[in-house]
């Protein structure tokens, strides 16, 4: 089972990664909007920002997030790391049920090029 420490290196990696993408990528990161990503086996949730397609996480807390984001992922640990290290397909595992994503549907359709 993945460590808080893991996942937080993952969402860094995440986010460096998303920095560095070009064309549609790149486009579709470029939003503002509150980021929430729990992690439901370590019953902890990132809470932060997607802004200028980089994640910046500002809190860290066990449970549920205080507030609702505006863009809301939910996974284990586990499939965070798979994910970020090119293991786990995200769009596979959205379709499977093992990682949610909770968006505007407009969010949705910015996103769907990252999936």
């Amino acid at each position: 089972m993945a460590t808080i420490e893991e996942c937080r290196t993952a969402l860094d990696t995440l986010s460096d990664t998303m920095a560095g993408a070009d064309g549609d990528v790149r486009a579709a990161t470029a939003l503002d909007r509150s980021l929430s990503c729990r992690i439901t086996d370590l019953d902890v949730t990132f809470s932060g920002r997607l802004k200028d397609g980089r994640i910046e996480v500002l809190d860290t807390r066990q449970g549920p997030p205080a507030e609702k984001a505006q863009i809301r992922l939910a996974m284990t640990g586990d499939d965070l790391v798979a994910m970020v290290d090119g293991r786990l397909n995200f769009a596979k595992a959205w379709a499977s049920g093992r990682v949610k994503l909770e968006a505007s549907f407009r969010d949705l359709l910015r996103l769907r090029t990252l999936l």
